[in-house]
């Protein structure tokens, strides 16, 4: 009986704790948007021409997230019927936003005017692929 209690303990512990972090992790993404939304990001085509620039330099956001223990116990749960998981949509939600907030923070402390050709990736992470890694890469010019 101790153990069944430890559990659902740990599993609303679990629960509370990644709902208070992923909520304070979407205020920080909300307020720094806010403070990069002035720098464009564009994707050109193979063919298209790329504006003229003074300088050019890579700049690359990496992010590595994981789930929190609430969301992996569902997400083994939801394995069992198949169908949307949910539960790691928010994740990769999170993570795709924070890479690309890291390489624009980049980009606008080197003085970029704007970021072009920007690419996405994304990787499972971790011994139970419970973790994401995104990485977003653009040409800063200025």
């Amino acid at each position: 009986m101790d153990d069944v209690a430890i559990f659902l303990s740990l599993l609303a512990l679990g629960y509370f704790c990644g709902l208070y972090f992923e909520k304070k992790h979407y205020q920080s993404l909300k307020e720094r948007e806010r403070q990069t939304h002035h720098l464009p990001m564009v994707t050109f085509g193979a063919k298209q021409t790329i504006p003229e620039a003074r300088e050019a330099a890579l700049f690359i956001g990496s992010v590595v997230i994981a789930a929190d223990y609430f969301k992996t116990f569902a997400s083994s749960l939801k394995n069992l019927f198949g169908g949307r998981m949910v539960l790691y949509e928010g994740l990769l939600e999170r993570g795709r936003r924070e890479a690309v907030l890291r390489m624009k923070e980049q980009a606008i402390a080197w003085g970029a005017t704007q970021v072009v050709n920007v690419r996405m990736e994304t990787s499972n992470i971790g011994t139970n692929k419970n973790g994401i890694e995104v990485i977003v890469y653009g040409t800063g010019i200025r």
